[in-house]
């Protein structure tokens, strides 16, 4: 299956403009207009990206009300989800920070269960969890693309 990859949204527009820290709600309308546009360039296509609209909702809920949507549309737009495990959940060892990632684990955790409790309902969703060795996180997270990629061409 060929599939387009999407670069990280919130890591390029904070790289654009680190003033998106102070105005977290004006951050994620940002996010979930070029998460549309993105995708609606691809129309018809599979892509893996690292967020859906939805992200925006677990992050500034007023996101949903302000684009005059909501979580069933959104949903629509999507035929799988992947949701990745954050290696905060495997401790300080593991978990990296960086100028743009720099949540402390517990605000880490807390954006994961955010994102999860958003996108969880979703007929297609897949939680990859964490896990200390990434070459093993890696492989169930294309074996979970394969087993979605064959339910779409079998119909199952």
């Amino acid at each position: 299956m060929d599939f387009v990859f999407f670069d990280e949204m919130a890591r390029q527009l904070l790289e654009e403009n680190p003033a998106y820290r102070e105005n977290w709600a004006e951050f994620h309308h940002h996010i979930y207009f070029r998460q549309i546009e993105r995708e609606d360039a691809v129309s018809g296509r599979s892509f893996v990206t690292d967020r859906g609209t939805v992200d925006a909702f677990a992050f500034n809920p007023d996101t949903m009300a302000f684009m005059e949507t909501n979580i069933e549309k959104e949903y629509r737009r999507y035929t799988a989800v992947i949701q990745l495990g954050s290696a905060a959940s495997l401790g300080q060892e593991y978990y990296r920070t960086d100028d743009i990632r720099n949540e402390s684990i517990a605000a880490a955790l807390r954006i994961e269960r955010a994102i999860t409790a958003a996108w969880s309902n979703h007929p297609g969703y897949r939680l990859v969890e964490a896990e200390v060795d990434f070459e093993k996180k890696y492989r169930n997270f294309l074996d979970t693309i394969s087993e979605i990629s064959r339910k779409k061409v079998d119909g199952k």
